[in-house]
């Protein structure tokens, strides 16, 4: 039992909800080792949303207003963190959630949609009847309903080929992802630099966005701005540590 006066205790959480869910078949070993990159990454930001992640959100919040077939993609990592928050935001914004595996096994997948049966929610992706354009891999599987169809495609955690085949079938994507510099951040529409779980909450705040004020948002928007303004605050947060004393840290 983690207290909660243990100054790592959210991270700790998280943690152990990520091994929780290798346990139960849900996470791969790569799943462990993707979560423990986003770890890194999240010290060096600082371990909450900054002003180029809320940012960020508000966009996203305003393209999913505004689209008409939005998708949430699902994985393990995904389901074992932030389940019950990926079922709100989805409801809160009338998106369908469509489990997608690179890892793909049908036991994993068996698994993942008796989690959200478990809560009463139904998902797609575990009778797939359509491809992605452009992949040779098991995420190219989906359904025409979902993921085929979106125009556009919330891709939490996610990797950059995918990405980039989404985007070239003409789709807007949104990725949640701690790392500025990975080929997913790079490629998308719309990337927030920020943890999942922060991310989901965060999206709850702006659910009332009028679509006036959602064309307005998206107009001003420059994702590379924001991957830039996130290397600078990691670089300058780095700077500033390191002329504080180490208890100032």
């Amino acid at each position: 039992m983690i207290p909660k006066s243990h100054p790592r205790y959210e991270s700790l959480m998280k943690r152990e909800k990520i091994i929780d869910g290798f346990k139960r078949g849900i996470v791969t070993y790569a799943g462990l080792i993707a979560h423990g990159r986003g770890e890194t990454f999240d010290y060096l930001i600082g371990e909450k949303s900054e002003e180029f992640a809320i940012e960020a959100t508000k966009v996203a919040v305003a393209a999913i207003k505004l689209s008409k077939n939005p998708v949430f993609s699902v994985n393990g990592n995904v389901v074992a963190l932030a389940i019950d928050d990926v079922i709100k935001v989805a409801d809160a914004f009338n998106m369908k959630i469509e489990i997608n595996l690179f890892y793909r096994t049908g036991e994993r997948i068996r698994k993942i949609v008796k989690e959200f049966k478990n809560r009463g929610v139904n998902v797609l992706g575990d009778r797939p009847n359509a491809r992605i354009l452009g992949l040779d891999h098991a995420r190219a599987l989906c359904t025409k309903e979902g993921i085929y169809s979106a125009d556009l495609v919330l891709v939490p955690l996610e990797d950059g080929d995918r990405t980039r085949a989404l985007r070239n079938m003409g789709k807007k994507v949104v990725t949640i992802d701690l790392n500025p510099l990975s080929r997913s951040a790079r490629t998308a529409n719309i990337t927030i630099v920020d943890e999942l779980t922060r991310v989901l909450k965060n999206m709850m705040r702006f659910v009332d966005v009028s679509e006036n004020a959602a064309r307005e948002i998206l107009s001003r928007y420059n994702n590379e701005k924001v991957l830039k303004d996130a290397l600078k605050h990691i670089n300058q947060r780095l700077s500033l540590l390191a002329t504080l004393p180490q208890d100032k840290w």
